[in-house]
């Protein structure tokens, strides 16, 4: 019994990983630009929030991942290779997760980052899913799915935020003046 369901996790992997954005991905890339109510998202209060009122206010691809804790396929997102300088903030409620200063290439195709910009601005939770067990990293504000950690990173932490891009909104430093 263990071995079939082993089997059938690594197919449903397999399925993942090589079926293409329909699976991962329900939104095409143009949702990920528009928001459905323009807000601003840092002077939400999360715990007041609803599913139907985050429906309202996120994309669909965004309420996918952060709320429903999907993955968007490796290589497609919107920060795996951006090398911007700025604070990546939650995409649900903007509360500031990871400096740019934390970022590597992990060669993953997701967003990492060693370590969160600061204490307690991210929780971890045992995640179960596919048949295997992760640590899930989820947005300590409003409980937003972010990514997972694993232990596979670079010093001076050892650990890998391995982040969906769609979870993240990106607040870039302006140019010094010269």
């Amino acid at each position: 019994m263990k071995t079939l369901a082993a089997l059938s996790g690594a197919l449903l992997l397999l399925g993942i990983f090589t079926l293409g954005p329909g699976l991962l991905n329900p939104a095409s890339a143009e949702d990920r630009s528009v928001t459905t109510v323009p807000v601003d998202r840092s002077q939400l209060d999360p715990d007041t929030l609803s599913e139907a009122d985050w429906k309202a206010i996120l994309t669909a691809h965004e309420f996918h991942i952060l709320r429903k804790k999907g993955t968007e396929r490796a290589f497609s997102g919107e920060y795996w290779d951006s090398h911007a300088e700025g604070t990546y903030v939650c995409g649900g409620c903007g509360e500031p997760l990871f400096s740019s200063k934390h970022k590597f290439e992990s060669g993953t195709g997701w967003p990492s980052f060693f370590q969160p910009i600061g204490e307690g601005k991210v929780e971890t939770r045992v995640d179960r899913a596919l048949g295997m067990q992760r640590v899930e990293i989820l947005c300590a504000r409003c409980g937003g799915h972010l990514g997972h950690v694993f232990p596979d990173g670079p010093q001076p932490t050892g650990d890998r935020y391995c982040v969906n891009s769609a979870s993240l909104d990106l607040v870039m430093v302006p140019p010094a003046a010269e």
